[in-house]
Formats: structure tokens, C-alpha cells, sequence
């Protein structure tokens, strides 16, 4: 009798050693599934993640010429167009989703900077601006893409910090398609985003290349 008895007390302090062990095992994972989901979003992407797929959808739109659909990934108070590195905010044109597509329709010829070297205004249609100083590459597949990061400066001012001091971008870069011009024909878009009801929303598109 005193044998079982025994038995059974050794038994009962195996398994509750046992169990003291699983439970300091289990801890550390549940504290680094709760860290991991601080970081989410509320659609399960990490900040950075969620930019870059919105960033994607603004570039299908844009290549496809799908302004309808373009507008819906802009900001309320509008997005700004700046067709080179440094933001002019007294030349650049900044254009609510109903004032884009009403320029679309009716082809309004806008005016957007000033062309480097000339100084001559930039007078274009919404969709001939775009062509020449938003998608003049293939930008869904850049060469490479930084993330709150400016890959190439040119000799230029490049403010978009300065501007835009508190919000987050992407730069898309093409380093030059032909060797001939030793990298002066480089090319980059940067799409700049404020965060709206929990949303990404577009509030820049700056063009950017080498300027004289």
C-alpha cells in the first residue's frame, strides 16, 4: 500500500514539473504574437506593406489610364503634381478627384511648372502630363524601389521632406536605359501618402529626372 501510494506521489510531481515547463515554453510565444499584432495594420499588413499595395494599385491605374479608379486612391483635399525633385508650391498643380477627371473630360490644357532649362510654362493635358512626368517608364517594374527613402538626387533641391515632413513615400527608380548617356537619362516617381480613416490615400505624385 505504501508502494502505490509512493508511486503515485511521484507520479503527481512529474507531471505538475511537466506542466510548469510547458507553461514557461508557452509565454514567450504568445508575448511575440501580441508585439507582431501591434504592428498591423487593420488589414493585416505592416505599415510599410500596406503603403506599397496601395502604391501598386496607383501605379495599374496609372499605366492603364484608369483615372476613374486612379481618383479613388486620392486624398480629399487633393494631390499635388510636381514634374521634377523640388515641390514649386506656387507653380505646381494640385487637383481635387472632381477637378482630375473634369480636366480629363473636358481637355483642359493646364499649366504645371516650369521646364527645366527653358523656364518655359508646362502646358499639357492631364493625360499627356502623366505620359511625360508621372508614368514615362515602366514603373511597376523598377529597377528599384526605396521606402521613405530617396534613391537618386539630382543637382537639383529635392524637398519633398521638407514639404511633406511627416508622411510616408515610395520612390520608384530607373537608373538609365541607354549607356550612352552615362546615367544622365535616370527617371524615378515618388507617390507620397497621408493616412484617412484608416486608409492610404495619394496627397503627392512628383517626377523627378536629371535636370540642368
Amino acid at each position: 500500500m505504501k508502494r502505490l501510494t509512493l508511486i503515485a506521489l511521484l507520479l503527481f510531481l512529474f507531471s505538475s514539473c511537466n506542466n510548469r515547463k510547458e507553461n514557461k515554453e508557452e509565454t514567450p510565444v504568445k508575448a511575440a504574437d501580441t508585439t507582431k499584432a501591434e504592428l498591423l495594420e487593420d488589414d493585416g499588413l505592416s505599415q510599410q506593406d500596406s503603403i506599397k499595395a496601395t502604391g501598386r494599385q496607383v501605379l495599374i491605374f496609372l499605366k492603364e489610364n484608369n483615372f476613374q479608379e486612379l481618383t479613388k486612391y486620392f486624398s480629399s483635399d487633393g494631390v499635388r503634381f510636381s514634374p521634377y525633385g523640388f515641390i514649386d508650391t506656387t507653380k505646381s498643380k494640385k487637383l481635387t478627384p472632381e477637378d482630375f477627371l473634369e480636366s480629363i473630360h473636358k481637355k483642359w490644357v493646364l499649366t504645371w511648372g516650369s521646364l527645366d532649362g527653358t523656364g518655359d510654362p508646362i502646358k499639357l493635358t492631364v493625360p499627356a502630363y502623366l505620359k511625360k512626368f508621372a508614368y514615362n517608364a515602366d514603373y511597376l517594374n523598377a529597377e528599384a524601389v526605396a521606402y521613405d527613402e530617396i534613391i537618386k538626387q539630382g543637382n537639383s533641391l529635392n524637398n519633398l521632406t521638407t514639404i511633406y515632413p511627416n508622411h510616408h513615400f515610395i520612390d520608384y527608380y530607373f537608373s538609365g536605359f541607354d549607356q550612352k548617356n552615362k546615367g544622365m537619362d535616370w527617371t524615378s516617381l515618388r507617390l507620397v501618402f497621408e493616412k484617412e480613416d484608416g486608409q492610404y490615400f495619394l496627397i503627392a505624385i512628383i517626377h523627378d529626372q536629371w535636370t540642368i
